[in-house]
């Protein structure tokens, strides 16, 4: 399965892709670990990769989480990834969205694309009502990829999630599925 953008397409990750994740893994250790919580060795090793994909397959299988690829539309380069996760039925129709992109690639509106992309997976895809999103609010860059991707601003959650060793205040951002409301009247 394959979404096409106009710059970037999206496709789940398969243990064909571990190669390449691992060398934008490699390449952006420094830059990633700012914003990512602490990573052994082992997550550096194609062995690590292809276990990361294993699991995020099971996963999916178990409709609990979805990690895309973010590939260059003319090179089929693996530029960054996307994941929704948290995937919660019932009541809720919910996940929360995640995503990073190699440095040399930021500020190039790939990121949006690939942001509004697995949106609207979410909801026509996955028939889910609402996702959020948790962002250091010193990540301003993030915060703009998701307002223009339709997110808006919630609260502040106090030291919610371990990054780089630390516990980080989140400014949590969400969109909601608005045609599936206006459906439903």
């Amino acid at each position: 399965m394959r979404m096409n953008g106009n710059k970037i397409f999206l496709k789940i990750l398969e243990s064909s892709d571990a190669e390449a994740l691992l060398r934008l893994e490699l390449k952006n250790r420094d830059f990633f670990q700012k914003y990512t919580p602490l990573r052994d060795d082992a997550f550096y090793t194609l062995e690590g990769q292809l276990n990361r994909i294993r699991k995020q397959s099971e996963l999916k299988n178990l409709d609990q989480l979805y990690s895309f690829g973010i590939y260059l539309m003319e090179t089929r380069e693996l530029i960054g990834n996307v994941t929704l996760s948290e995937v919660v039925r019932g009541h809720l129709q919910s996940c929360w969205i995640g995503y990073y992109l190699d440095k040399d690639h930021n500020g190039k509106g790939y990121m949006t694309e690939a942001v509004r992309l697995a949106v609207s997976y979410a909801f026509n895809e996955l028939k889910l009502h609402r996702i959020e999103a948790g962002v250091m609010q010193h990540n301003i860059g993030s915060i703009r990829v998701l307002e223009k991707a339709g997110f808006h601003k919630e609260r502040i959650a106090k030291k919610s999630v371990k990054i780089n060793g630390r516990w980080e205040d989140h400014l949590v951002l969400a969109i909601v599925n608005e045609e599936e409301e206006t459906a439903i009247k």
